[in-house]
């Protein structure tokens, strides 16, 4: 039996326009929002008895915020006829919703508060108007900020604000410029992301046209420990490769599921589940979706289980692009492998390279070791 809480994840495939360096899927036609909330509902039913109380729901995309707070609203009411969502005194679930900045007003924010969303990422990407504009984003630097102060207004305590760095012709200062900028507003969570293109995407089209360059290695790694010296000296935690949060208490609770082999069920166009040894995904196509839910079926595109080694492999990759690291007896204990005994020499060398440190049974990168985190994997 899987001790792990689970966390439940809803993609909202809608964006009303798409930017250029997004691999995610979405539609930009949002006459379909009726037709896919019904088939999101028929999908929750047909998961009502796969999965334990979650503690953690997601609304991602897309962009959920083009929902009105009456969807959203119903949305939440479904969630909690067909799942249980664990609640006590102490600590309530994580309820999270992605929003672009452009969507953003007091009203409508103080009904996400009402309707228990209680943790907002808000889609900034920069506080420089150039870079929105190279990245195809909606939304002003005026609009960004106005959306930040006016979700603190409503009531959000749990405020996240997505950024974008290694853009072309971005320098350094002028991406410090960018964090001075968000941690003005004191945000709890602040993820910071390096732009990577795609090939299929119009960025990354233009990119292999030869039309811009992007920062090479040694630029793109001191972006990342400027990124990181910054924050940490202004009071956040680098917990995760991309993510820093004021506190323990301000990390991702739902993330982390995907770090640690946690279940989770996704539901919508191209959401991903994971249980046990298994993981499936929906088809990355709003019609088919809705086609396979419409005749009684799950939208499932694939499934694929999981070896024991599949999941070891897995677990050091995640486990060692976080803080926190891998407890080598809890590893030992899942995997039925013993780090210490069988890589033994690479871990010292690792260590005395700077890359990792271990301590009281935790095998955990340091900042350097975070920088190449999907090298470190490999051992």
């Amino acid at each position: 039996m899987d001790l792990k809480i689970p966390g439940l994840y809803i993609h909202i495939p809608f964006c009303l326009s798409k930017c250029p360096y997004c691999d995610f899927y979405s539609s930009t036609s949002i006459s379909a929002v009726p037709d896919f909330l019904d088939a999101l509902f028929k999908e929750m039913e047909m998961y009502r008895t796969r999965f334990s109380p979650f503690d953690t729901v997601y609304i991602g995309g897309g962009t959920p915020s083009l929902l009105s707070p009456q969807q959203l609203e119903t949305i939440l009411i479904k969630v909690r006829e067909h799942f249980n969502l664990i609640s006590n005194p102490e600590r309530a679930p994580e309820i999270t919703i992605e929003t672009n900045p452009a969507d953003l007003n007091l009203s409508f924010l103080e009904s996400m508060c009402e309707n228990g969303i209680n943790r907002i990422n808000i889609g900034v990407q920069s506080f420089d108007e150039k870079v929105l504009g190279f990245l195809g984003r909606r939304h002003s630097v005026k609009q960004a900020i106005s959306a930040v102060e006016a979700s603190r207004k409503a009531g959000f305590h749990n405020i996240g604000l997505d950024l974008i760095y290694g853009v072309p012709t971005q320098d350094i200062e002028s991406w410090l410029d960018t964090l001075r900028e968000a941690v003005v507003f004191s945000p709890e969570h602040i993820s910071c992301y390096q732009l990577t293109l795609e090939a299929k995407t119009p960025l990354g089209i233009r990119y292999q046209a030869g039309e811009f360059s992007i920062p090479g290695e040694e630029l793109q790694h001191e972006f990342f420990m400027k990124t990181s010296e910054f924050l940490e000296e202004v009071g956040y935690i680098h917990y995760e490769v991309s993510n820093f949060a004021r506190g323990k208490d301000h990390t991702s609770r739902h993330n982390q599921k995907y770090w640690d082999h946690s279940p989770y069920l996704g539901l919508g166009p191209s959401a991903h589940s994971f249980q046990c040894n298994q993981r499936w995904w929906n088809h990355p196509s709003l019609d088919q979706y809705l086609a396979a839910i419409n005749v009684g079926n799950l939208p499932t595109e694939a499934t694929e289980t999981l070896t024991m080694e599949q999941l070891r492999l897995e677990a050091l990759y995640l486990g060692l692009r976080t803080k926190k690291g891998i407890s080598v007896q809890d590893f030992k204990n899942q995997y039925h492998y013993d780090l210490f005994t069988e890589k033994k020499m690479i871990l010292a060398k690792l260590e005395e390279e700077g890359f990792i440190s271990i301590q009281d049974g935790y095998l955990f990168p340091t900042q350097t070791g975070l920088a190449v985190a999907d090298s470190l994997s490999l051992i």
